[in-house]
């Protein structure tokens, strides 16, 4: 049976569409998205081995796989970018990702791939800088936005300013939650299904503050993370900005407590 994306936006040039049931078994339920502008693709965060063949099959409804422009990279974790040696073997895409993490990501590419491929790895990887960058994406550009520290210490969202939506990585990512495939409908009642990843996976309220009032600064319709639900229109984007803007977490939360020698065994 064919996997539907959910449709985040489509004017029949520009489209979003975001694959959210690929994981099966013990792994986490992620999101991964694929914009589509004319003849030009790219993928945001595809994840790792338990979504590559799933992910490929689904969106080669979409476009030609192999000549896909790039795989962008919020950050370096194996639910963002585990299977990059599987892109870069069947793609001719760049991976685009922070520079902190580009000189690593070979890492996870096997001996396999740099024995297959003429040229260096390293030339199918852009690393943008601290400040963001654009990237030009088919008739318009994707923005790569700093989020740095939300949670990964080199962290990237993705901005498309056709459809207006941010894709946010780990940031308002929830779990747990019921019919994750809709949008938040009471932002009040989805609060419990995110408090617990963003006090202990996000490092503090200043950076959040900081990020909150970047966003405010954009036209954002949606805001999408990699793992629960989506934020839609105005009333929704800004109840999220204020919530994480004034939320303590991180080293905000740290006591000595939290730094003592351990007595159990695990």
């Amino acid at each position: 049976m064919a996997i539907e994306p959910i449709v985040l936006f489509d004017n029949g040039h520009h489209k979003c569409l975001m694959f959210d049931s690929l994981v099966t078994g013990e792994g986490v339920q992620s999101n991964q998205f694929l914009v589509v502008d004319g003849k030009h693709e790219a993928l945001i965060d595809p994840g790792g081995d338990l979504t590559y063949t799933p992910l490929s099959v689904a969106a080669s409804r979409y476009m030609n796989l192999r000549d896909m422009d790039y795989v962008f990279a919020s950050h370096q974790d194996p639910d963002i970018i585990g299977a990059i040696d599987r892109w870069i073997v069947h793609t001719k895409a760049k991976i685009v990702t922070s520079k902190l993490w580009a000189r690593f990501l070979p890492h996870l590419v096997s001996s396999y791939v740099t024995t297959k491929l003429s040229g260096s790895v390293y030339d199918r990887i852009v690393g943008v800088p601290d400040a963001g960058a654009n990237v030009k994406f088919g008739d318009s550009y994707l923005q790569c936005l700093p989020a740095h520290f939300m949670h990964s210490v080199g962290n990237l969202q993705f901005y498309d300013p056709v459809s207006k939506i941010l894709f946010s990585g780990d940031l308002g990512a929830s779990m747990g939650g019921e019919d994750e495939h809709l949008p938040v409908q009471d932002f009040d009642r989805h609060i419990p299904s995110m408090i617990g990843f963003h006090r202990r996976y996000i490092a503090s309220q200043k950076v959040c503050r900081l990020w909150a009032n970047m966003i405010r600064d954009l036209e954002v319709d949606m805001i999408v993370p990699q793992h629960g639900k989506r934020f839609e229109g105005e009333t929704m984007v800004n109840r999220f900005l204020d919530w994480v803007g004034d939320m303590e977490c991180g080293i905000d939360l740290m006591t000595q407590e939290n730094y003592r020698r351990p007595v159990d065994y695990v």
